[in-house]
């Protein structure tokens, strides 16, 4: 997707270890055919809706894609009532072609949108570096079983803020200068245990192939090939909560069932020669960064260490599967509210406009939301405001996991498939 984006925006797109798709969530190439995922007739809340006919079909989502008709033979279910939508207006069709193109969504953003402020941006670093440390001498002076679990939960909602500026630093959102990026990256991500070149170049991956079946790097459905080779304990770690939600550490050494390579190995598949320079470089700094704990360990104490940094670092695993599921389940992108937690995580929920103009730094994501909005029109889906807490999307999740477990090996059009035996 990502380089049919820049491509229509006028931008040169990153340099990229797999072939680009073509327009939308098409993905054309030698090996593959173009193979589009939808929810499953019984699935969860994805705010995502089709409309079909018996001869075609197109997708009705909350970003502006024209795909490819696809012929069916069988009449394809209503998607609304699986989900629970209302039937859209009279005289509106989501699956038709929108009434504009990328271009237009561009122009309707303020110009200064696109500036990336580096001050701005190391601001953000310093305050929430601030955050962490004094929310760590808090707890450590206070040192109560009251405090702890309140410290916890505050700590791991830092670290995911520290790893969404380093994820702006990947994306050269954060400043224009590429050695303030990779230094600024290296130190937000290493400090919680993430390489930054390994992590950055496979979200790249994800941001230039979301949606395909078989490429994308975000929670990526398993066909149902792969999925009935998984042993019966895979299969109950993948889809039952809360083991879901602790995967991140084990994608970065193993990646997902189906796919093969480390984050850290400069040999893996993910990469391109030109890039294990850069991953070495990671491995290194992550290296250095583990080491550091383990060092600490031993000055305070495995138990002290534990509380300080082990539990809130589960905390962050937790927030970004979190995160990145209800984000990214389903053919496209949608905007989630996280009440609070929207300023602590710098408006990642603004995710349609991150997706189609990853340049635009954080800061500016509300604004140009907003400013798209009368040209998207219907064809933009407001997220479900959120109480103070986003309580509310633990539902979606838990819904999502008990209906959405793998897609049909066969077909361009694909929709995710109920195991009964993991309801």
């Amino acid at each position: 997707m990502a380089s049919w984006v820049l491509s229509a925006s006028g931008l040169k797109p990153l340099p990229s270890a797999f072939p680009r798709p073509g327009v939308g969530a098409v993905y054309r190439d030698s090996l593959s055919k173009p193979r589009f995922l939808r929810p499953a007739a019984t699935g969860s809340d994805l705010n995502i809706r089709f409309s079909s006919t018996r001869s075609s079909s197109r997708m009705r989502a909350s970003v502006p894609f024209q795909v490819a008709s696809v012929e069916e033979e069988e009449e394809e279910p209503n998607f609304n009532d699986a989900i629970g939508e209302a039937e859209p207006p009279a005289g509106f069709d989501p699956g038709a072609p929108p009434p504009f193109n990328l271009a237009d969504i561009r122009a309707a953003i303020p110009k200064h949108c696109w500036v990336k402020d580096p001050w701005k941006s190391m601001s953000y670093v310093a305050r929430d570096v601030a955050v962490v440390f004094g929310l760590a001498a808090a707890a450590a002076y206070l040192n109560n079983w009251i405090v702890w679990p309140l410290y916890w939960a505050a700590q791991g909602t830092m670290f995911w803020a520290l790893f969404v500026l380093g994820h702006d630093c990947g994306h050269g959102s954060f400043s224009s200068n590429h050695k303030l990026n990779s230094v600024a990256g290296h130190i937000l991500h290493s400090s919680i245990l993430v390489p930054y070149h390994g992590w950055r170049i496979s979200h790249r991956t994800h941001h230039q192939n979301h949606g395909h079946v078989e490429n994308d790097e975000s929670w990526h459905p398993l066909s149902e090939k792969i999925f009935r080779q998984l042993d019966s304990a895979t299969r109950t770690l993948r889809f039952t909560l809360p083991f879901p939600m602790l995967a991140y550490p084990f994608y970065l050494w193993s990646r997902s069932p189906g796919k093969s390579g480390s984050h850290f190995d400069p040999n893996s598949d993910l990469f391109v020669a030109s890039e294990r320079k850069d991953v070495i470089t990671s491995t290194v700094c992550w290296t250095a960064m583990a080491a550091l704990l383990v060092g600490l360990t031993f000055v305070m104490g495995p138990m002290q260490m534990l509380k300080l940094y082990g539990i809130p670092y589960w905390g962050f695993v937790m927030w970004l599967d979190f995160v990145t599921y209800l984000h990214h389940h389903g053919l496209t992108t949608l905007d989630r509210d996280y009440g609070w937690i929207n300023n602590i995580h710098h408006d990642i929920g603004t995710h349609v406009i991150h997706h189609l103009f990853p340049q635009i730094p954080h800061y500016h994501l509300i604004e140009a939301t907003e400013a798209a909005k009368p040209v998207l029109g219907k064809y933009y889906r407001e997220p479900e405001k959120s109480w103070p807490l986003p309580f509310h999307l633990i539902g979606n999740l838990i819904k999502s996991m008990k209906k959405d477990h793998y897609v049909s090996d066969t077909g361009d059009v694909v929709y995710y498939q109920t195991d009964p035996n993991l309801q």
